[in-house]
């Protein structure tokens, strides 16, 4: 059997089933729900499980503890790329979105069912601590194969902006999530800085969000149902190219790409939780502990006006990665991020932006326009970006582990340690945090080729080690085994 991949227009053209808009809509809807899923967990993690869910002498002991069980997932997301990707590569993209969707939904569903600590006592927090891993899980298989769906039936030279679709779905996963949570605080009454553990939104109103995750995963399943398989897998399988283990051959083929797409991705973790995780404890927690003493309330509304500059940029950067190359952009927004963890000691420094109700709102709303438009433009390029680094065989398998390892090194920890600098140095110091980790990016920027004009089909055609050696191929492919 000939190994050399038929290129042609018919081979390639994209199957009748998957139009532009299902595509689009698929991806999307996908990811979005995914996100929605994720930022009720950490919306929460702040606001509502250190008081119900972790028993602690002090009130930064609780956050600590809950922002531990929020970084469980990141934990876990390695491991669902490691799953969902041997699936993906070896069974197609189809089939995995639908279980990896599956997984964060149900255990999203389960922990707006959960008994609190005063109810059961320590196993609350372990019963969280669980379907906590399961959304990192579920999360850990949906970004790649979301990813690959759109960027697999791009446009000639448009990939980069027809890869941005599932992106879109952390804004508007945010403003879905946070939205709820507004909603119900308002409607409710609650306050953050004054209500008891009896207060109606924390005896039951917290659970509305997550109980109604069930209702858009339904809505996810029947648009992903509806889907093909992309033309590029289908070719991959064709020729015999799929393998066995996908899982070894990304490393033993890949590795560096692993290492590249791992460190590409870091300042826009690091950058993405600070801005969304770490500045609502900020702002929120008391003021005898270092924090602003914002009303919960108050700082979401800057949360949810500020986050639509993140979905602004998001369709600029696919378009900039697409006219100016993936190198040269992410390299440049990389820097700006740099720049941009300077200015933390002046936009938020207590002394200088008040507490409580003096707090100087204008000067936080600028700071957080600031960075979640860099956000947009470092995050939006991602998506096409790091499966172009890899040949069709792995490339499920490769591009979701290095993008859930960079979520342990740039997220998962990134609460924790912020919020450690913050009370113990001053918010000057997370911001130099962030640079650190701006500059391991920069690096991983100038280590990596263009990926810009790389044909997704042919990646890997001419390396007989990128394809995987005949004894890794399926055997019905292959031959023997």
């Amino acid at each position: 059997m000939s190994d050399a991949i038929d290129t042609s227009p018919q081979a390639v053209m994209r199957p009748t089933g998957n139009s532009k808009a299902r595509i689009i809509v698929s991806s999307l809807v996908g990811t979005t729900i995914e996100f929605y899923d994720f930022y009720v967990y950490a919306t929460a993690a702040i606001s509502v499980f250190p008081l119900l869910f972790f028993h602690s002498k002090t009130s930064t002991g609780a956050l600590l503890a809950s922002l531990a069980t929020f970084g469980v997932a990141f934990v876990a997301r390695p491991v669902g790329s490691v799953l969902f990707g041997h699936f993906g590569d070896r069974v197609g993209r189809k089939a995995t979105l639908v279980a990896s969707l599956l997984t964060m939904g149900v255990a999203t569903v389960i922990i707006g069912m959960l008994p609190t600590y005063a109810q059961i006592g320590v196993w609350a927090p372990a019963m969280l601590a669980i379907m906590r891993f399961c959304q990192g899980m579920g999360l850990g298989g949906e970004w790649s194969g979301a990813s690959l769906l759109a960027g697999e039936n791009a446009r000639e030279g448009k990939r980069g902006f027809d890869s941005m679709w599932p992106q879109l779905g952390a804004p508007i996963g945010f403003l879905l999530a946070n939205g709820f949570f507004l909603f119900l605080t308002v409607s409710m009454n609650y306050d953050s800085t004054s209500a008891t553990t009896n207060h109606t939104f924390l005896v039951w109103g917290w659970r509305l969000p997550f109980l109604f995750s069930a209702v858009i995963v339904a809505l996810g399943l029947y648009v992903r149902f509806k889907l093909q398989e992309t033309p590029a897998f289908e070719i991959s399988k064709s020729r015999g190219q799929v393998v066995k283990s996908p899982v070894a051959t990304a490393f033993r083929t890949s590795w560096r790409q692993i290492i590249q797409g791992t460190f590409l991705m870091l300042a826009t973790y690091t950058l993405f939780y600070l801005m969304t995780t770490w500045i609502l404890s900020y702002a929120i927690g008391k003021t005898s502990a270092g924090f602003l003493g914002i009303g919960y309330r108050k700082f979401l509304i800057v949360q949810l006006i500020t986050i639509c500059a993140f979905a602004v940029t998001i369709p600029l950067s696919g378009w900039l990665g697409d006219k100016v190359g993936r190198k040269l952009f992410l390299t440049t927004t990389t820097a700006a991020i740099m720049v941009f963890g300077l200015t933390f000691a002046f936009f938020l420094d207590p002394a200088r932006v008040g507490t409580g109700d003096s707090a100087d709102i204008a000067r936080i709303v600028v700071f957080m326009l600031i960075g979640m438009a860099l956000m947009g433009l470092t995050f939006g390029i991602q998506s096409a970006l790091l499966p172009e680094l890899f040949p069709t065989n792995v490339r499920y398998t490769g591009s979701a582990i290095a993008y859930n390892v960079a979520s342990i090194l740039g997220a998962a920890v990134a609460p924790f340690i912020a919020t450690w600098l913050a009370t113990t140095y001053g918010p000057g110091w997370v911001g130099i945090y962030l640079l650190a980790m701006g500059a391991l990016t920069l690096i991983a920027c100038l280590t990596i080729p263009e990926t810009r004009n790389r044909d997704l089909v042919t990646i890997g055609e001419t390396s007989a080690e990128a394809l995987g050696s005949a004894a890794e191929r399926e055997p019905e492919m292959a031959g023997s085994h």
